[in-house]
Formats: structure tokens, sequence, C-alpha cells
């Protein structure tokens, strides 16, 4: 029941938005999808088999976003400002995300669970399709750079740094540590 599925994480995501997960109550999930209870326990077992694989679509949906701002037709360093722009705004919109890419897990949102990627594990998914986006040589590390400035901005909230600024950074040659 694929359309049950979606429209039940679409319920729950909605729940979620409005008030912590402790206070989420399946029946009104269920209602709000428009099924039964019934469907909603036969389809993720209760509610933390629906707070894990709603931890799964938001890690999934990030995943997207970073490859569709890889996929852009763009030189290799605007590519990456805006995965790490794509980074800030959806970990900033959505608690879930931050949490998946901190590892800072709030009272208020599902457990994760093991079946969750950690911050390491979404770090190497986003360098790995970078670097399968990318032509060799551009991607891997400046791609990983990115990311982790992007989490800078995540963890400790400043005034964000323009577009051209992130081109600028990620488009800088490699300089070794004696380098002046």
């Amino acid at each position: 029941m694929p359309a049950a599925r979606d429209s039940l994480l679409e319920a729950a995501g909605a729940a979620l938005s409005a008030r912590p997960w402790p206070s989420v109550r399946m029946v009104d999930v269920a209602a709000a999808a428009g099924v039964s209870r019934q469907t909603l326990y036969n389809e993720f077992g209760g509610k933390a088999g629906l707070g894990r694989a709603l931890v799964r679509r938001e890690a999934d949906r990030y995943l997207d976003g970073v490859d569709r701002a890889l996929s852009t037709p763009a030189q290799a360093a605007e590519r990456l400002a805006a995965v790490a722009e794509w980074t800030v705004r959806a970990a900033r919109a959505h608690p879930l995300v931050r949490a998946l890419l901190t590892g800072s897990w709030d009272a208020g949102l599902p457990a994760a669970g093991r079946r969750a990627p950690g911050p390491g594990e979404l770090a190497r998914d986003v360098r790995d399709r970078a670097a399968a986006a990318l032509a060799p040589g551009e991607g891997p590390q400046r791609c990983e750079l990115a990311v982790r400035l992007a989490l800078s901005y995540v963890v400790a909230p400043g005034e964000e740094p323009g577009p051209g600024e992130l081109r600028r950074l990620l488009s800088a040659p490699n300089r070794t540590a004696g380098a002046r």
C-alpha cells in the first residue's frame, strides 16, 4: 500500500511539525491520512516503526536535495556551494534533518534507532555522490569541505555567507601547510 504509506508519513510529518513526537497520537495520524489505525499498525508495526520511517524519509529527502544541487549545469565549485547552501537550509527548516546531520536528538523528535544514518554516514554519502557527479579530481575533498563548512553553520548558527563567498572558498586552490 504505497499510497497509504506515503499518506501516513505525510500525516506524521505534519503532526510532528505541530507538536513533539511523544504527543503525536497514532489515532490522529491515521485519521489525518484517511486510513484506519489497523492500516497504520500493519504498515509500520507501531509508533516506533512510524518514527523510524519518518526519519529515513527525511534522510532520503535531504540526499535527494544534494543530488539536485550536484546535477545542475554549473562549475564544480558552484555545485558544491549549492550543496552547502542546501545543507544549511534543510537543517534549519527540518528538525529531523538537523538531528541527522548533527547527531543531536531532541526529546521532541522520534528516536532514530539503528536504521537512521549518523552524521558521518551522511557526510560520506554526500562526498561519494559528489565524487560520482563531478569530474575526477574535482569532487571528494572539496565536497567534504563544503559539507563540513555547512555543518559548522548548522551546529553554531551565525550570519550565513553569501553564495559568492562559498563559491570563492570552495574554488580556492589547494594550499599546503607551509605555503604563504
